[in-house]
């Protein structure tokens, strides 16, 4: 199991870092074996800056991350090579992971340099095939090819055979399919669903609440780096209890709804001064008596697997 703890991010910020960004404050929340976890905010919520502690790419200021009960930042120091066998990351833009004056399979070549310097050129092979294969791809359409020959898609694929090379057992999806189009998107949607079905942990990064929606059994809300809401991706969709959900879920778009009752809602919002609460800036039902003298609430348990922090619910 991968497990977050009271994880936090603190950024120096202005002049000669004299102010402190909160990145990410106190998150908790698992990733079990064989599951897909979405964890969903809007630009800036603390997505991508969990992902890559999880990748050890960024120190965390605070809290634990364990895979499988022991320390990652122990794991990395003592043995990085094992840790990436085991932990491994897809990114938003494909095309950046490819050096475009190389063939595309470089990217396999570099991995066997470093972590299989031994093996035979012909079980290489094999193993290779098998990979590229395991993500729905012809060898013989993409190994050859420069980066600009292959799609968005066909790249991103690419990347996800790179991981499994490795025969990793948690994958960090960081927007894997946010630059991708209509018809891509559902391939590699499906591809990390008949992952998921193998066995593999998925740590699925997106804005988009349909995607979460359609491929994870559990989710986690962000907003400005605080777990607002997780738990069942089911119960959170259907039954949203944090007024920040609620909103979230209100501005998908709808034919048999008007807009109107939802922008006068968001204008109150934004509009509102800053409580104690440390979501009064956008709550839609806020006011100020509510957690004047307080920043987080606490997180109340309201059913089996689902969690929720907001002063509301606490009675």
């Amino acid at each position: 199991m991968l497990r977050i703890e009271n994880l936090s991010k603190v950024y120096q910020v202005g002049t000669f870092g004299s102010k402190k960004l909160h990145a990410v404050n106190h998150v908790t929340f698992d990733v079990p074996k064989g599951e897909v976890v979405s964890l969903i905010g809007e630009s800036g919520s603390g997505k991508s800056t969990i992902g890559r502690m999880i990748l050890g790419l960024i120190q965390r200021t605070a809290g634990t991350i364990c895979v499988d009960g022991v320390d990652v930042s122990t794991l990395i120091k003592n043995s990085p090579k094992e840790y990436y066998r085991k932990v491994q990351g897809v990114f938003q833009d494909p095309f950046s992971s490819y050096n475009p004056i190389f063939k595309a399979d470089r990217v396999f070549s570099c991995l066997r340099d470093e972590f299989f310097p031994g093996m035979s050129g012909s079980e290489w092979r094999e193993r290779l095939i098998a990979s590229v294969q395991a993500v729905g791809m012809s060898p013989d359409c993409c190994l050859d090819h420069y980066p600009h020959q292959l799609s968005g898609g066909q790249l991103q694929r690419l990347l996800i055979a790179r991981a499994l090379l490795l025969d990793i057992e948690y994958l960090v999806a960081d927007e894997v399919i946010s630059m991708l189009d209509a018809s891509t998107r559902i391939d590699v949607l499906n591809l990390l669903a008949d992952l998921k079905s193998r066995g593999l942990s998925i740590l699925f990064i997106t804005h988009d609440l349909s995607l979460g929606y359609y491929i994870s059994t559990k989710s986690v809300i962000l907003y400005k780096g605080y777990a607002v809401e997780q738990g069942s991706t089911e119960k959170i969709y259907t039954n949203p209890l944090h007024p920040y959900t609620k909103m979230l879920m209100a501005c998908v778009p709808r034919l048999d709804k008007k807009w109107d009752e939802l922008d006068t809602q968001l204008a109150a919002s934004q509009s509102a001064s800053l409580g104690g609460c440390a979501y009064y800036g956008r709550c839609p039902v806020g006011d100020k008596s509510l957690g004047r003298d307080r920043f987080k609430p606490p997180v109340v348990e309201v059913e089996p697997d689902h969690l929720v922090s907001c002063y509301r619910l606490m009675n």
